[in-house]
């Protein structure tokens, strides 16, 4: 059975991880569109 204080400690965990991915991905989209923007094409290189 699970005690509160771990529950509470796994939320918090989950909320970090989404916290790490939104940010991660956030990095995806501007160097995306730095590349975009300075080359032209959406994958340099390829298209």
């Amino acid at each position: 059975m699970k005690t509160s204080t771990t529950s509470s400690k796994i939320e918090t965990n989950k909320i970090l991880a989404e916290k790490i991915n939104g940010r991660a991905a956030l990095i995806g989209v501007i160097a995306l569109l730095g590349a975009y923007s300075s080359t032209g094409q959406i994958i340099p290189g390829y298209l």
